[in-house]
């Protein structure tokens, strides 16, 4: 057993520390995860605002975000550089960061045998959910044949949904409400059938609404070749599944509610944006392709996978210019592999393209059975520490 600690800092710097002591996951970084204001990962920008002068080309991105007459030390102190930011980027509206905790699906699916049991994905989901995350993927409805980590997310969802209705008959007796404050749950479905799947799972239609979920998702590629070996079909034929999904969660959400008056959202993937395993380099044409189909289908954000985790700033930004001819910066996510260790830089060019949506995965764990010698997910700590250290988040609130 791996015993994996979440270390939740709050304002005072003190440490309450939560352990998972049956979670058989091996973090890919052999340290501690200090989860820094990991509460709503909601975090609204302070007085700190992009500005692009031309004085500021040279300098470390980090530096762009300036209050007024910050002062950057060099080395040593020998060297110090002075930026004043306009009154007119102070003034512009403070856009929130939103990090998508990947975890207990995206991070165990490439978990070594033996699998993960159901009561430790609960475990896992719950101290993550403790620690302050609002938005979760909590499972996936593949086939148990190709991707066995995933087995038992209908039981996953099952005794989510238990102690949901357990919470609301607890608050309705004590105060006669009916607030939720619990995270989005979303599941990842490769098809119609895996869609039925899941709201039978979760509760399904016919007896509680949709259950417990707040979000599907959709999952296909940019690379003809990956999508082939990934669901077994071309891009257009993907298409056409997502279509099938697509329409049967419109027809559940105008019929069915998960009783806290949160609308049944589908979210899209596009993996291989930067390159293939099997195809090589994919083009920035061919990746906006694929976005504007998710779009088009009804997806209200599309997630951009760099599946093998060969991006750099550069390849990430040429990307980024080429899809956001097709969609506006709020309909889109980052999602980065670590493989040479670029993906906070990339996810810091999604940043300075306005992209403030980010998929990460505690510990750094993950990968993709897909695509071999790719590692694991963004750590979502560090994540939170790029952040919190470029002024990007605030300490206000910290949950143990």
């Amino acid at each position: 057993m791996v015993r994996m600690t979440i270390i939740c800092n709050n304002i005072r710097n003190r440490c309450a520390v939560s352990t998972l002591t049956s979670i058989r996951v091996q973090p890919l970084h052999h340290r501690q995860c200090d989860l820094k204001n990991y509460a709503s990962l909601s975090f609204t920008l302070k007085t700190k605002t992009m500005f692009t002068s031309p004085s500021t080309a040279h300098v470390h991105p980090a530096s762009r975000f300036s209050s007024t007459n910050t002062t950057l030390s060099g080395k040593n102190d020998e060297t110090t550089t002075h930026f004043e930011t306009k009154a007119k980027d102070i003034d512009k509206p403070k856009p929130t960061i939103k990090i998508v905790e990947v975890g207990p699906r995206d991070g165990l699916q490439n978990e070594a045998l033996p699998l993960v049991s159901v009561k430790d994905k609960l475990k896992f989901i719950r101290w993550l959910e403790r620690a302050g995350c609002s938005n979760i993927e909590v499972g996936s409805f593949v086939s148990p044949k190709w991707i066995p980590q995933m087995s038992g997310s209908s039981e996953v969802l099952s005794d989510l949904l238990a102690n949901e209705l357990d919470h609301k008959q607890h608050q309705k007796s004590s105060d006669g409400s009916h607030t939720s404050t619990r995270a989005r749950y979303s599941v990842l479905v490769p098809n119609i059938k895996g869609l039925e799947q899941a709201f039978s799972g979760g509760g399904g239609p016919s007896k509680t609404g949709r259950g417990i979920i707040d979000e599907i998702a959709i999952f296909g590629a940019a690379s003809e070749e990956f999508t082939k070996r990934n669901i077994n079909s071309t891009i257009d034929e993907s298409m056409n599944r997502f279509r099938d999904i697509v329409d049967r969660v419109r027809e559940v959400q105008n019929t069915c509610d998960n009783g806290n008056n949160r609308p049944l959202l589908v979210r899209g993937y596009v993996s291989t944006v930067i390159a293939c395993p099997y195809q090589g380099v994919i083009k920035p044409k061919e990746v906006a392709f694929a976005v504007e189909k998710m779009l088009d289908l009804g997806c209200y954000e599309v997630s951009l996978g760099d599946t093998i985790g060969v991006g750099t700033p550069r390849s990430t930004k040429r990307m980024l210019e080429e899809v956001l001819k097709v969609a506006k910066p709020s309909q889109l996510a980052m999602h980065c592999h670590d493989t040479y260790g670029q993906a906070l830089v990339n996810i810091f060019t999604g940043l300075e393209k306005e992209i403030y949506t980010i998929d990460s995965s505690v510990a750094g764990l993950g990968g993709c059975p897909y695509a071999r010698g790719a590692s694991g997910n963004v750590a979502t700590e560090d994540v939170l520490y790029m952040l919190y250290e470029y002024n990007l988040s605030s300490l206000d609130r910290i949950l143990a």
